[in-house]
């Protein structure tokens, strides 16, 4: 059997926020029909698996869409067109947990909801870290805590239910399996990114 080509008939614009926009696309069905698919479009987004002596530095912070706090890593947006998502990466280490690392690799690649939205983020492994300033960023990040927790502890807590951020989830069980492996096989920290909308 053939695939079908779902090809996008018609789009519309139908909300432009600060970071994402809602699009109306009218896509051609197998048998002959159509349906609208409503597109939330982003920009995409980098997190880091920052990993030393004390375990996984965890970030803890609000967020207003399930109005309570969450623990995450730190991550970012690709919102700035000059730079790259390990510059990315690396600048949000800096800014959320006022850490460097040395070493970089690649962890993960996620699609987090292809049902609704194009969001693509790119999960790196960060090791051999030391301290840098870290500026207090404006809104939520200005209440922004952070924590060592050993990898141990932090897998347990996902499998718990304790800990939900579905790229902090992903990252820390991709971390533990990488661990395991002795970190053989990962991808360079510049590795190509099919589905990523900045320079990888």
């Amino acid at each position: 059997m053939s695939e079908h080509d779902y090809e996008v008939l018609s789009t519309e614009v139908a909300f432009t926020g600060r970071v994402i926009e809602v699009h109306k696309d009218e896509v051609a069905m197998p048998g002959g029909t159509t349906s609208q698919r409503d597109v939330v479009v982003h920009p995409g987004a980098v997190a880091v698996v920052a990993l030393g002596e004390q375990g996984v530095l965890l970030v803890d912070q609000y967020r207003h869409p399930v109005r309570r706090r969450m623990t995450e890593l730190p991550a970012g947006l690709l919102d700035k067109a000059e730079e790259s998502a390990l510059l990315a990466a690396q600048r949000e280490l800096a800014e959320e947990a006022g850490l460097a690392a040395r070493t970089w690799h690649v962890l993960v690649d996620v699609l987090s909801s292809v049902g609704m939205t194009d969001e693509a983020v790119r999960i790196y492994l960060a090791r051999d870290l030391s301290e840098v300033e870290r500026d207090v960023q404006e809104h939520e990040e200005q209440e922004m805590t952070s924590a060592w927790v050993p990898l141990d502890d932090a897998v347990r807590r996902v499998l718990a239910g304790e800990i939900e951020n579905g790229i902090c989830c992903t990252g820390l069980l991709a971390a533990d399996r990488a661990a395991r492996d002795g970190f053989s096989g990962l991808r360079p920290a510049d590795a190509p990114w099919s589905s990523g909308k900045a320079r990888p």
